[in-house]
């Protein structure tokens, strides 16, 4: 069994992030008129940007084109080896080829070259060797500086790999912009996860009316505890002769007022001026609100002046779970 020092591996973690960190400030010194023509190389594609490479590299390259097309250029990743055997095909006229690789020498690359110079696609190729096969097919020529891996014998891909991840980024990024995509741009490519739920409105997984458990103010218990039961939304809203909302009567109230309940009415036992939240707010809106005040449903109003319900958001409408835990 291999030991060794707290003390000797926090610093070989400093040391490896130390070197990553100035391969990144070498890079961005490295920027240049390549960099600014490969990106109008992409802003010009008519179809899609195709990325590849191989080992460490296509583990890069699928980020890469996961990254362009979530910033608003289509994007696809075909590993280069696959190529060979029949994925060369899903490069096709009008694409454009973003290729990377370390030594720039890849034989399993090879074919895609070929197949590019056949039906007239472009290559971008990203490679720390000025004189490799790939910068001398490419169109336009991205050099990675010629940092040490952080690996012993730097060998293993680290330090370049890192700075692939970081120029695919930067590609990304500068066309996205020079696009002038907006946040509601980026948000729309992004439905799912925490983005989209940013994006999502209440309106947009509230229950209606007709879920919404309602009664009266002089409502008797035994009411109140029906419709609760029928709208099975932990919670019962409480309402004035205008419809707008007065009150909540939960779970908990129906616990601790138990022994009233016989002669209580719905005024008598609700908490007054309940937390209501507009239509047109984000669910990351709702579920801040929810965690401020540890609870899990909110009615919605139409908007701020308003007060009366026209709908419900539960907590479970958003996250599996309470923001608070268990």
């Amino acid at each position: 069994m291999l030991r060794t020092s707290t003390d000797l591996l926090q610093t070989i973690g400093r040391d490896v992030i130390a070197l990553e960190a100035e391969a990144l400030t070498r890079l961005g010194q490295m920027i240049n008129g390549a960099f600014a023509a490969a990106v109008m190389r992409i802003l010009e594609c008519r179809q899609r940007v195709v990325v590849s490479g191989m080992g460490k590299s296509g583990h890069i390259a699928r980020k890469v084109a996961a990254t362009l097309a979530a910033t608003g250029t289509p994007a696809h990743f075909v590993h280069a080896a696959e190529a060979a055997h029949g994925d060369a095909g899903m490069v096709m006229p009008g694409d454009l080829l973003l290729i990377f690789s370390n030594s720039g020498d890849t034989v399993e690359l090879q074919p895609l070259y070929a197949h590019a110079k056949r039906v007239g696609v472009g290559i971008i190729g990203v490679s720390r060797n000025p004189d490799s096969l790939l910068l001398r097919k490419a169109d336009v020529s991205l050099q990675l500086p010629p940092m040490p891996e952080a690996c012993t014998a730097s060998m293993a891909p680290t330090t370049s790999s890192t700075m692939m991840l970081a120029l695919g980024d930067a590609l990304a990024v500068a066309a996205m912009r020079a696009r002038g995509l907006s946040g509601d741009d980026i948000r729309a490519l992004h439905p799912g996860g925490e983005i989209g739920r940013k994006s999502r409105l209440v309106v947009d997984v509230m229950h209606g009316l007709n879920r919404l458990p309602l009664v009266p103010a002089d409502a008797a218990m035994a009411k109140v505890v029906q419709v609760m039961t029928e709208k099975r939304l932990g919670m019962t809203g409480v309402v004035d002769p205008a419809g707008d909302l007065a009150g909540v009567i939960t779970d908990g109230d129906l616990r601790r007022h138990m022994d009233e309940m016989a002669e209580s009415s719905a005024e008598a036992v609700m908490t007054p001026a309940p937390k209501v939240i507009e239509q047109t707010a984000s669910l990351d809106d709702a579920l801040e609100m929810m965690r401020a005040h540890r609870i899990t449903v909110l009615f919605v109003v139409a908007d701020a002046g308003s007060r009366r319900p026209i709908g419900a958001v539960q907590i479970y409408d958003i996250a599996a779970s309470p923001p608070w835990g268990q």
